[in-house]
């Protein structure tokens, strides 16, 4: 596959955006035994970081030697707060422990019937295995083995199986209808569940597609379909209809240049049927439309094609923060010891009664594996436990420059590394890592901050870009950037 870099990037920076099976359906959360050891306040210096911050709302933080579990010093600690992406830490070691870093998802192509002459005589079906990274280009590579095995023709139907995961419309119902982060999920999915709507003006008038779109392979859709409409506002509206998904947008918004978004699919299994559909006919082969099926599939393999093993999948989505694969991932895992599992709050609770059994967490409540939801909550202590103790997800994160903020020119301190994952939502920000100061010293934190008042308080159409959350957002941004300067000097040896 070729492409140029910047086309990458550009795809994959639209498309990211923003439980112990053999517990059955352990608690979401348990409650909290009295504390053990000893906690360190906050320094006063760190005390007057957070008053100078100008940041309404909870601020706690808590920060280890990472070899020997000191909690060196902390604020609030025990305080369950909302982890938004950085929940995808704890679902990462989830997912390595359960599933194991070689894991592949795989998406197969199953035929029913006996090949005679390149003619099937039987259904064709189209079998999903999870996979949250599986894109048009992936089934254009699957098509093209299907006709290389010596199918030409069918005789029955094209049928989709996409019950290998739990499925829903969405991961959250508190937000937006129209932003790409908050797509449905199931056992098949494609391009992260999102649809590539692009407009290009042309004189008066205004052509736009629809496209199941990737690198290589871009098919338009039936399954997702636009319509502009002469409106003052809001920009975009959706309607369920029968198997498609309706949408419609102020024809004055678009403007005068050429534009594109991702918009959220919510009939996954459909899309992906249609887009095989659309990619095995560039191949000859001409398959009718889909049908969803929730009866097992049967017939004989003809062609699979395998995601990336998980550590690379991990790597990915730790990166990008896509929210779809941390669903995914988490349900595998969830599912990995074969008992049902009735839906994503399920698996949330799953993974939260594995953390308590690994880590000795206390506290936590967990409706889903991107944090995602406005309801997950893990306070510091439980994060810097899961964190020091979990093996595997420090080399998953990006790597994070430490600056002096005494410097105008934002220099690195010499000598400190850190890496992190970040996790943002409206009046939310999180940052949790590892940091290793100028002796090599290892130490574990976790920042955690929320105004969730305001968060709560805000009308579900305003919640893509409230007012006033970028601003706050900053300040929490550079609080964390100041302590994390203040710990590397205070904490340089043991």
């Amino acid at each position: 596959m070729t492409s140029t870099p910047s086309r990458r990037a550009i795809l994959l920076g639209l498309m990211a955006s923003a439980g112990h099976a053999a517990f059955a359906e352990a608690p979401v959360s348990v409650p909290r035994p009295p504390a053990r050891g000893t906690v360190k306040l906050s320094a006063p210096k760190r005390h007057d970081l957070v008053a100078k911050s100008g940041l309404v709302g909870a601020v706690t933080f808590a920060i280890a030697d990472a070899e020997t579990g000191e909690i060196l010093e902390a604020k609030q600690p025990g305080r369950p707060m909302p982890p938004a992406s950085t929940m995808k830490a704890v679902t990462s070691l989830y997912a390595l422990d359960r599933l194991g870093s070689d894991f592949r998802f795989e998406t197969k192509v199953l035929a029913d019937g006996a090949i005679v002459d390149g003619v099937l005589k039987g259904d064709l079906w189209l079998v999903g295995g999870g996979d949250p990274t599986l894109t048009s280009d992936g089934l254009a590579d699957l098509s093209k083995a299907v006709v290389e095995a010596g199918i030409s023709r069918i005789t029955g139907a094209f049928r989709v199986w996409a019950d290998a995961l739990p499925r829903a419309d969405r991961i959250d119902a508190d937000q937006p209808e129209y932003v790409a982060y908050n797509p449905s999920f199931g056992g098949l999915n494609l391009n992260f569940n999102r649809v590539h709507f692009e407009w290009i003006p042309d004189g008066k008038e205004i052509g736009i597609t629809m496209q199941a779109r990737a690198l290589r392979f871009s098919p338009e859709t039936n399954v997702a379909r636009m319509q502009m409409v002469d409106r003052p506002g809001p920009v975009y509206e959706y309607r369920r209809g029968q198997n498609v998904d309706k949408w419609s947008v102020a024809r004055g918004s678009l403007g005068k240049k050429p534009g594109a978004r991702w918009l959220p699919v919510r009939f996954p299994g459909l899309y992906a049927g249609d887009a095989f559909r659309s990619v095995a006919r560039l191949q000859g082969l001409n398959l009718p439309f889909p049908q969803i099926t929730g009866n097992p599939p049967v017939g004989a393999l003809v062609a699979t094609v395998k995601s990336n093993v998980l550590e690379d999948v991990l790597r990915s989505m730790m990166r990008y923060s896509t929210n779809i694969t941390a669903e995914a991932v988490g349900m595998a895992s969830s599912l990995v010891n074969g008992v049902p599992l009735g839906n994503l709050v399920a698996s949330g609770s799953r993974m939260a009664g594995w953390a308590e059994t690994q880590f000795g967490t206390r506290r936590m409540t967990f409706r889903d594996h991107s944090g995602l939801g406005y309801d997950s909550e893990i306070s510091a202590s439980d994060m810097i436990a899961i964190l020091r103790q979990g093996e595997g997800v420090e080399g998953l994160m990006k790597s994070k420059a430490i600056s002096d903020p005494g410097r105008t020119d934002g220099k690195p301190i010499a000598g400190v590394s850190a890496v992190a994952k970040t996790g943002t939502l409206n009046f939310v920000s999180s940052l949790v890592g590892y940091m290793y100061t100028q002796s090599g010293r290892r130490l574990v934190f976790a920042i955690f901050t929320a105004d969730k008042p305001r968060r709560d308080a805000i009308p579900p159409e305003q919640r893509e870009r409230p007012p006033g959350s970028r601003s706050w957002a900053n300040r929490s941004r550079r609080l964390q950037r100041n302590l994390l300067a203040e710990w590397a000097r205070a904490y340089e040896t043991v």
